[in-house]
Order: structure tokens, then sequence, then C-alpha cells
């Protein structure tokens, strides 16, 4: 499969962090909880599947990468249906669009450390 653009929203019932998902430029509120752009052959998510929550702890923060996060883990938004539809059309941008929804299901999990950044070293002239 081609490009798929992948959305996460929570379900229309779901009110929980509601305020956390306004749109900054109208205050207005969103279900779209995550979007990705994928142009891997993984397998989509599936009912089950759970978003992953990035955390920034501070005394692991890179100073090179301020607005970095430093840990990740399995969040509480768990993936309850997913619709997939196809481009028909022989030039897009995506070949398929994927909505996840989503349902409130807290867990408990521990945050996992993400790999160090490899920041890119500046060619010296010759």
């Amino acid at each position: 499969m081609g490009r798929k653009y992948i959305i996460f929203r929570a379900e229309m019932t779901e009110e929980h962090d509601a305020q956390k998902r306004s749109l900054t430029h109208t205050g207005a509120l969103t279900d779209i909880l995550a979007e990705h752009f994928d142009s891997s052959s993984r397998a989509l998510p599936t009912p089950g599947y759970r978003l992953r929550e990035y955390h920034k702890i501070e005394q692991f923060a890179d100073s090179r990468f301020p607005g970095a996060s430093t840990h990740s883990r399995v969040g509480d938004w768990e993936v309850t249906r997913v619709e997939e539809y196809s481009s028909e059309l022989p030039i897009s941008d995506f070949e398929a669009i994927v909505i996840c929804y989503c349902h409130y299901s807290p867990v408990t999990t521990s945050l996992e450390p993400l790999p160090e950044i490899q920041g890119t070293q500046k060619l010296q002239e010759v």
C-alpha cells in the first residue's frame, strides 16, 4: 500500500480531556487526537491498538533539542473501530485515508526512554 493518512478521533460521546483538544486559532473543540502520515508497509491499526503518549522529563532533556520528548508510554486512548477509504483518483496525495475511532480507557503503563536524538553534524569546509 502507498501513502496513508491515518486520523485518530475520539468517539463522539467521549468528553475526557475535551478542553485540551481545542483548536488554537479558533478555540473550537476537535475530536482529533492525532494524525499520522504513513508510507510504510506496516499493517493499519486495529481495534485494541493504543496511541502512545509522549512526555518530556526535564532531567533527561537535551539542551540541543529543548522541545523534544524524552519518554513515551502506551496511552489511554484505545482504537475501537477502523474505517478505510481508498482513493479512486489516478493522481492523489494519499492512496487511503484511515479513520481510527478511539475511546478513553485508562491503563497504567511505564514511561520508556526514547532513543537519543542523533543531531546532524555540520560539514567541514575543505
